[in-house]
């Protein structure tokens, strides 16, 4: 996962909040994928359940950062 910059306490609380959001549905992503758990999306209009496939590579691509 991409660490946060030497300088977050100097930024925007919005952006810290997006940046901490997105850290924790990148953890939920990894979280999901290694117990097999269903991760639900919004897409195209529907919450539907992430294809387990697209779960783990998802999974993969946030670690290999």
């Amino acid at each position: 996962m991409t660490k946060p910059p030497p300088n977050v306490l100097e930024l925007p609380l919005e952006q810290r909040a997006v940046m901490a959001f997105k850290a924790a549905v990148g953890k939920l992503i990894i979280d999901h994928a290694r117990t097999g758990a269903p991760f639900y999306i919004w897409r195209d209009g529907k919450v539907i359940a992430m294809p387990k496939e697209e779960l783990v590579a998802e999974a993969a691509r946030l670690q290999a950062e």
